[in-house]
């Protein structure tokens, strides 16, 4: 799952680097090895701080915005990761893009799994110094839940799926996944095929649509 993710991001117009954000923790030593077997660059910081890692990340191999993905999503798609680049990069002024906001607040029209978003260096800087609690676990949730403070845009994509889950968190997820890629193959997959597919498989669909995803707590 690392490895597709990272060939995702590789395969991004826009993007200059990927980095694999891990711990220090021993049981991240193959997160690690795995992640330059597949190519990509890594840094390692403290396990219970996911923010201070992505700083560490910044501070070492210096970057004006940084994309977030995370590893529980294999099928992302580079052209939805690349329009939030092209999107900053017309403007760099936004503080904040993401494919989980509609109109400003949370909200998504896409299926959970295809998740990106794009945070200014600086404004990451920021957070470092003055987030606390779940802030410093999901990096962004101090962003985009102050956009008072900060420009946030949400990119809105039709057709919308907001109700089919390709993440992976439980066996049942794991599931689907498998099953998605026996039907399309393993290169890289648009979301719009993915969509389509599930679209035409209620039974593919059934799979994983009980599960809940865990709110943001802290």
């Amino acid at each position: 799952m690392l490895g597709w993710v990272v060939r995702a991001a590789a395969a991004t117009p826009g993007i200059d680097k990927v980095i694999v954000a891990t711990s220090q923790a021993p049981d991240d030593d193959g997160v690690a090895e795995e992640a330059v077997r597949v190519g990509a660059e890594v840094v390692r910081g403290p396990l219970d701080d996911v923010l201070a890692r992505f700083v560490l990340a910044c501070e070492r191999h210096p970057a004006a915005a940084i994309v977030r993905l995370t590893a529980d999503c294999p099928l992302l798609d580079p052209e939805v990761i690349g329009r939030i680049v092209t999107l900053w990069r017309a403007d760099p002024s936004i503080d904040y893009l993401s494919t989980t906001l509609v109109g400003g607040t949370l909200g998504r029209t896409m299926a959970r799994g295809f998740d990106a978003e794009l945070v200014r260096h600086d404004v990451l800087a920021e957070q470092d110094v003055i987030a606390t609690g779940a802030a410093r676990e999901h990096v962004t949730s101090g962003v985009y839940g102050d956009p008072g403070r900060y420009s946030c845009v949400g990119v809105v994509v039709t057709p919308p799926s907001e109700d089919l889950r390709v993440t992976v968190d439980t066996p049942e997820d794991l599931a689907l996944l498998e099953a998605v890629v026996a039907e399309l193959g393993d290169g890289i997959p648009s979301w719009r095929s993915v969509v389509s597919l599930l679209r035409s498989r209620p039974d593919l669909v059934v799979l994983n649509a009980h599960v809940e995803q865990k709110k943001l707590t802290g």
